[in-house]
Order: structure tokens, then sequence, then C-alpha cells
């Protein structure tokens, strides 16, 4: 919400930020993600890469599950020291097509 990244701002002024038409403000996910020191985090053979936070990897034979829990982790760690909830981009693709990434990573 725009109060949550006034919120957010008025601690951390450099943080990147992206005004909206609509009044909203949207917060540089990557930028969140290295503020909690989150690059080169690695659960099971996922990975959060080392130098773009933004990006997770398969660094070793990663299964879904290793991504699933790396992603949630991300989520809360983001949530909980910015109160800034991360909707994933990408779309995931359970065994009877498409489900909610929002849901799957809470």
């Amino acid at each position: 919400s725009a109060e949550t990244a006034k919120a957010l701002l008025s601690q951390f002024p450099t943080a990147p930020n992206y005004p909206q038409a609509d009044g909203s403000v949207k917060l540089a996910a990557g930028w969140l993600i290295d503020q909690c020191q989150l690059k080169g985090m690695q659960i099971g053979g996922a990975a959060v890469h080392r130098q773009q936070a933004l990006v997770l990897i398969n660094e070793d034979n990663a299964k879904s599950e290793d991504v699933v829990q790396l992603a949630h982790h991300v989520r809360q760690k983001v949530g909980e020291k910015f109160n800034v909830w991360l909707e994933p981009e990408v779309r995931f693709i359970g065994a009877s097509g498409e489900v909610s990434a929002v849901e799957t990573i809470s």
C-alpha cells in the first residue's frame, strides 16, 4: 500500500521506488531481498543468485519443493523485515495445471 511504502521510505530514503498513476508505489523487490542478506541463500538444491537477488537458481539438482521452500523463505524474510509481501511474477504449474504462486509460497 502507499502507506506501507511511505513508512518504508521514511526509514530507507534511498530505496528504489516507482510511484504509480493510481497512487500506489512499487518497490524494487531485488533491493528488499538484498537488504535481507539473502543472496546465496540455499535450500536443498535451489539458491538465491549470488549477484542478482531476484533470481532463484538450480544450484544442485533442485526439486520443485526446494524452489517453493526457498521462495517461501524469501517472501517471509522480506515480509517480516519490511511488512511488504512479495508476489511472484512467475507462473507455478502443478500436476493438474497452473496454481496460484502466492498461495503456493505463503
